[in-house]
């Protein structure tokens, strides 16, 4: 049997905190918990301010102790601040204008990252841990997250990328007193790794051209020099303004978004069948194949009874076609359930507990939160990655193995 590993803090030490008191009581607010942060807090508090005066001049000297509240995340807790004659002292621990224990920010921005409101978050805390704070508070906690995204949105990319996913999100946004429509657009890359990273956020009402060239190009000034497979879900003008700034770059539909988008005409109890009979159009050995498929599906039972599936994938065949170019393990990639579906999933869901936001600052806020959170759970590649990787070597040459050195 392994062996128990010692406690950091030794059984003799708990045993002489908890002498004489009821140990179900150590977690209530002023219970033994918020005692000992108050002492390891005023204790540090305390070196902060023999450090500092250690390299002061001799006329200076500690002058008592001011009291101040902050708020943990069990309660509320009094400290006794030290300060000295020349009022110099400005400790790290809890700044002077601090009001919020360390760690206590991070809880709030964790519970906005899940989908909860400002208002939401105050209820919580109020009827879990007992301390009232403002929305205000709750504001300017998640407010620091703005800086954060604006250097996240313009840090250096890597300089080829064998995958990036572009995809777009459906928001509500308070605008000039009306809440309009706006499209927020996510690149997802997948690096010669395989591992994946989200390149970029942008908020754009009206999709076009110009907004998809400005894209591209800021990719580029980040650092991107080449894009080997760009996959998009029929937006108009994003083919163009892909080949505009990276020439070598293939264009191709993403084939889990026609198959969704083939299922929203069908009824619930139909779509597992009809969804079975759709793979022999993308499984075709070459696009001939493909197109042959596809007239038998119209021609069949399901396509009589949902003509609106044949005419979507007629319409979008023209960028369909350079999908049957790639070998099986490429494709397995393209068309599996990929990780810019479970990424908009839970995009989704934060977005659908909100309704609808205030300002376009906030809906980056919150969205940025949750793709960060969703980007620490990427561990591993995709098991098809393994194979996928030697056919884009193949494919694609030196532009692959340049990524990968």
């Amino acid at each position: 049997m392994p062996r128990r590993k010692e406690p950091r803090i030794p059984d003799a030490v708990l045993d002489q905190l908890l002498a004489g008191a009821d140990a179900k009581t150590a977690f209530d607010p002023d219970g033994l918990l918020d005692d000992l942060k108050k002492a390891l807090a005023e204790r540090v508090l305390n070196a902060e301010m023999d450090h500092h005066l250690a390299g002061e001049e001799l006329g200076n000297r500690r002058n008592g102790y001011g009291k101040k509240t902050v708020v943990t995340d069990t309660g509320k807790i009094e400290l006794e601040v030290p300060r000295d004659r020349q009022a110099s002292f400005d400790p790290q621990l809890i700044a002077k204008y601090q009001r919020r224990f360390p760690g206590f920010d991070d809880k709030i921005v964790s519970m906005y990252a899940r989908g909860m409101s400002t208002r939401e978050i105050v209820g919580h805390l109020r009827d879990l841990y007992g301390i009232d704070v403002s929305p205000d508070l709750i504001s300017a906690v998640t407010d620091a997250v703005l800086e954060e995204v604006a250097a996240w949105q313009a840090r250096p990319l890597e300089a080829t990328y064998p995958l990036i996913f572009f995809d777009a999100l459906r928001v509500k946004i308070r605008d000039e007193g009306l809440v309009r429509n706006k499209a927020v657009h996510i690149a997802l890359g997948v690096r010669a790794d395989g591992t994946k990273e989200i390149l970029g956020l942008w908020l754009e009402q009206n999709e076009g051209a110009k907004f998809w060239l400005r894209v591209m190009n800021e990719l580029k000034n980040r650092g991107v020099e080449d894009v080997l497979v760009a996959v998009v879900d029929g937006l108009k003008g994003f083919p163009d303004a892909i080949t505009a700034v990276f020439p070598q770059a293939s264009v191709q539909t993403c084939i889990v978004h026609l198959l969704r988008h083939s299922l929203d005409f069908v009824s619930w109890k139909d779509r597992k069948p009809v969804a079975a009979a759709l793979k022999d159009i993308y499984r075709a050995v070459d696009a001939a194949a493909g197109e042959t498929a596809l007239t038998a599906f119209e021609e069949g039972a399901w396509g009589c009874k949902y003509p609106a599936i044949g005419q979507s994938w007629r319409r979008a065949w023209s960028e369909v076609v350079p999908f049957y170019a790639f070998p099986v393990d490429v494709r397995r990639i393209l068309y599996t359930t990929n990780a810019i579906e479970a990424l908009n999933s839970k995009l989704r869901r934060a977005v659908r507990a909100r309704g609808h936001f205030p300002s376009d600052e906030a809906a980056m806020k919150l969205l940025f939160l949750v793709l960060n959170r969703a980007e620490k759970e990427w561990i591993m590649p995709p098991r098809e990655w393994c194979m996928a990787k030697a056919q884009f070597a193949v494919l694609f040459g030196e532009r692959f193995t340049r990524a990968m050195a």
